[in-house]
Parts: structure tokens; sequence; C-alpha cells
């Protein structure tokens, strides 16, 4: 499904997935330590968590007038091509070795045998998930907009807000703030539409709505949201829940939103950042990036690089050879395969 491009949005998206290689490659987990922990690591980590509830209100917003009008040939339209994608890498995922030293070494079924009796260990979070742990972006994704592609088909647009909100709230009383409420789900919350459908609606109903803010007020919306998502996290390490777990808290959508509010006050921000069109492979660096960060990991310290240049060069190498390998797969036949 293509969408008229928005200079701004694009390069939000591009700053988005940094903050999700950021997340993933794990950048200053090691070092530097403060008290015996990597609190510059830690904060980074949550100060990414905006980028995936970016991606969906993009999302939400680009498909809303498509999906108001005939929702269930766009969730066919726009999902199919998804779906494939995530039935292709979920099976790359399930049979490519993530330790090349020891399936050398042990064999290539001792190797992946472990991580598929973890997979089989937990089969609902597997279906909504994948077969490896970043690929809930795209079932999220699907789940979130069938429900309202529903709400669409039967005429009741004004339910879809309060059941996202209804499922965001669950979402976080049996995630996150478990520990709090006693409220348990079988499936992990972020995975599936409780989280997503709230991102997707907040673009959706923007688009139909035609919501707008002052930057101003976009600014100090996440500026507070991200303040309170920060607050959240810091007051859960009291229940012994670890900081750098969060994916959604109570001030997430408030600030993924006003960020998303100053890019569509800026139209024109980032426009070095798109004219190279790395926002056109946003979806494929995404997919391949955990790959890559998996082999680094193992790979860097055995050519003896530790601490901050570990660190670093994992963050700068999987950005540089993601891109590299997406733009490859481009220009063979295999983008119909790997690539939406």
């Amino acid at each position: 499904m293509t969408h008229h491009r928005i200079t701004s949005f694009e390069a939000g998206r591009i700053i988005a997935l940094l903050g999700v290689i950021a997340i993933h490659s794990q950048l200053f987990m090691t070092v530097p330590l403060i008290n015996g922990e990597p609190w510059l690591g830690l904060l980074i980590n949550q100060l990414s968590r905006f980028a995936v509830p970016l991606f969906f209100i993009l999302a939400g917003y680009f498909i809303a007038p498509k999906l108001s009008a005939l929702p269930a040939g766009t969730m066919k339209q726009y999902s199919l091509p998804l779906l494939k994608v995530w039935l292709v890498w979920s099976a790359i995922y399930f049979l490519v070795p993530f330790n090349l030293q020891l399936a050398w070494e042990a064999g290539y079924l001792a190797e992946r045998s472990g991580y598929w009796q973890y997979l089989l260990s937990q089969p609902l979070n597997t279906l909504f998930e994948g077969s490896l742990v970043h690929l809930w972006y795209i079932p999220g994704l699907i789940c979130g907009l069938l429900i309202m592609a529903i709400c669409c088909h039967v005429k009741k647009q004004s339910l879809i807000m309060p059941v996202a909100i209804a499922l965001y709230l669950f979402g976080l009383t049996a995630g996150s703030y478990e520990p709090l409420t006693g409220i348990e789900s079988p499936l992990f919350t972020r995975n599936g539409p409780f989280m997503s459908m709230l991102m997707l609606t907040i673009g959706f109903m923007t688009k139909q709505k035609g919501w707008q803010i002052s930057v101003g007020k976009a600014t100090a919306l996440a500026i507070a949201g991200m303040g309170l998502h920060l607050a959240e996290a810091v007051y859960l390490t009291s229940y012994d829940i670890p900081f750098n777990m969060h994916d959604f808290l109570i001030g997430t959508p408030f600030w993924a939103a006003g960020l998303f509010f100053i890019l569509m006050s800026h139209p024109q921000f980032g426009q070095s950042l798109v004219k190279f069109n790395i926002s056109k492979q946003v979806l494929g660096i995404y997919l391949i990036h955990l790959l890559i960060i998996i082999y680094l990991m193992r790979l860097l310290p055995l050519l003896g690089l530790t601490g901050y240049a570990n660190d670093i060069l994992r963050f700068v190498l999987t950005c540089i050879i993601s891109y590299g390998l997406v733009a490859l797969i481009g220009k063979t036949p295999l983008r119909s395969v790997l690539l939406r």
C-alpha cells in the first residue's frame, strides 16, 4: 500500500528504527557502570521505547482513509503481504543457527534443538510473535488493524477508541503492572492487539478527524509522556521489575503522540535523512537486523573487542550491514519473497 510521502514522517521512521536497533543491540549495556549498574544503557533502552509506538501511529494515520472506506478490501491488501514476510522470516529464524561455533562443533540439531524447545514451550506467544522476538510487530499490527476494520465494517467507528483503551489498560494490568494487580494473561500482552491498537487508533483518529495541536503543546505532551514513562519504570523497580523491561507504560501513548504531532508540525524535517531513501528499507532492516546483532555479539568479542568499542561497533555495524543486505536483496528476485 502506497501513501503520500511526508518528509518528517519518513525521517521519523528512520529515527524510530535507530531506536529499535539501539534497544536490541544493547547499546552501553556493559559500560559505563554506575554503582555496578549500566545506567546509561538502561536509560537509552527506555528512551528508545517511543520507536515502535511511533511506527504504529504512522501506520494508523496512513491507512485510515482506505480502512474507513473499504475495510475488508483494505485489510486484505495490507495484511497479506505482511503475513507473507512474517511467515518467511519466521521460517528463516526457525532454521538458521544463531551459534555458528556450536553448530560447527556439535552439529546443526544440537544448536537448534534447545531453541525449538523454547518456542514450543510457549506456543501461544510463538503464534502471536513468530520465531524471533522482534517479529511480534507484524502480528501486533495486523491484530490491531483487524479489530479496527471490523468496527469500520459494522459502521461502529465510535467503538474504536474505547476498545483500544480497554485493551491497552488490560495490557498494562496484566503486563508491566501485573505484580501490583495480580492479573495474569496467557499471552504476553505486548503481543497481539493489546498495545498496538491504541497507537494505531491515535494515527487513525488524527487522520479521520483532522486533529492538530501546536508544536509547543505537542512538545509538552511528548516531554510529559516521556517523563511519566520513565517515572513509572523507576517506580516499578521497587517491585523487582527491571528498569529496562518495559515496552509500553501509561505515559508511552502520550509520548509517542506528542512526537507524532511534532513531526506533523514540521513536514520538511529530516530532508537530509530522507534523500538517501533509507525509509523505503525500514521494514526490511527491521526484519533482518536482529540476526546481525546475534552474530556480532559473538564475533566482536572473538576479535578482542570489548567495552565501548564492542557496544558502539555493534550498533554501527548492525545499521550498516542491515541496510547493505536489504539493498542487495532488493536487487535480486528474492525481494518479492523476503521484502514486502
